[in-house]
């Protein structure tokens, strides 16, 4: 479902792949009077959605400030490199236009947002709406992500220590900054900007520059608060969990998304939807990758235009329907086992 006022080069499209296959089916399987309730926007959710997380990330500073220094800092760090994942995931929703109704509240916070957290939001749009339109085509620039699990568990955990040691931040933040990627298994160069509209790449181009602009504002004022004890809390508190905590948990999201898939023929089993109860395991891994109900991931790639908070009520609706028999949907421990399985021959990785 397109946004009204969108162009050509704009769109989020419904995956329509294998005409006839199951994706399709379940498709059919909801009404438009089914749907329309599922697509209406909250402001009163999304508002909520945006306390909670802005309350962790209060709460995890004024820990640090009152036991400064302490090794409680550690804790902080830890909640607030979970909390700006949780950030992320809002900058998605309003990516997708789905924060709030107007126009103007949802890019203005989303882009607000993107500031703080150094990314550009209308870039991210044009390269997200690349990957929801071509998934796991030689045209979807999260495949160099997610694309090829499982790849081994010694490789995994290499990974996602380089992550945490913050080694790999710097291409996370190109990839948000629109830098071209490359497809592992064709080697042909994706360059996102060129793909969209006059409208939105303008847009991205302005963005950028003030996030930039943000960027070198925010530690200048941090120092003009607080000195440069203000200074170092500021790179301590903000800036470390952004390229050390954050970044394992935004690759074991993605990969938890797609990776270790066998069937890539339709949104049904590409993508998948990661049961986040039940067990400890599950409940803790909906704490620390899952916020804001992005483990359902594969109801997201059927209905892009279902804002997050209705994601949990689609499910049930598809799964009532018969719609997920035989889709990717796993708990989560199932999943963690999947993609760290050893690695599996090239070609039935890519089935």
């Amino acid at each position: 479902m397109d946004t009204p006022g969108q162009q050509q080069g704009e769109e989020f499209r419904q995956d329509l792949r294998a005409p006839g296959a199951r994706n399709a089916q379940a498709r059919r399987l909801l009404s438009t009077a089914e749907l329309a309730p599922l697509t209406r926007l909250s402001t009163a959710r999304s508002l909520l959605a945006i306390a909670q997380t802005l309350g962790w990330i209060a709460a995890a500073v004024a820990l640090a400030v009152l036991t400064w220094p302490s090794p409680w800092m550690v804790l902080s760090v830890l909640v607030l490199g979970v909390a700006q994942h949780a950030v992320f995931i809002l900058i998605h929703e309003a990516a997708h236009y789905r924060l709030f109704a107007a126009r103007w509240a949802n890019d203005g916070l989303g882009r607000l947002m993107g500031m703080a957290v150094g990314l550009s939001m209308c870039t991210y749009r044009v390269t997200h709406r690349l990957h929801h339109n071509h998934l796991y085509t030689e045209e979807d620039p999260d495949t160099a992500i997610h694309g090829g699990y499982p790849r081994g568990r010694l490789y995994l955990l290499r990974k996602l220590g380089e992550d945490l040691l913050g080694f790999n931040a710097w291409k996370t933040y190109a990839y948000f900054f629109g830098a071209p990627a490359i497809n592992d298994d064709t080697r042909r160069e994706i360059r996102p900007l060129d793909d969209t509209s006059p409208a939105l790449r303008a847009a991205a181009r302005q963005d950028r520059w003030l996030v930039l602009a943000f960027q070198l504002a925010a530690p200048l004022a941090a120092f003009a608060w607080g000195g440069a004890q203000g200074l170092l809390m500021y790179a301590v508190l903000w800036l470390l969990p952004l390229v050390t905590v954050l970044q394992p948990i935004l690759r074991l999201r993605a990969i938890c998304e797609h990776g270790a898939v066998t069937d890539l023929s339709s949104p049904l089993t590409a993508a998948r939807c990661n049961r986040t109860s039940g067990s400890l395991a599950n409940w803790l891994g909906r704490a620390l990758l899952f916020p804001h109900h992005v483990n359902h991931h594969l109801e997201h790639h059927l209905y892009p235009a279902v804002p997050h908070y209705h994601l949990p009520r689609l499910h049930r609706l598809l799964r009532d329907k018969g719609a997920l028999d035989t889709a990717e949907v796993r708990d989560l421990s199932d999943t963690w086992t999947r993609i760290f399985a050893p690695r599996r021959p090239r070609d039935a990785r890519h089935a």
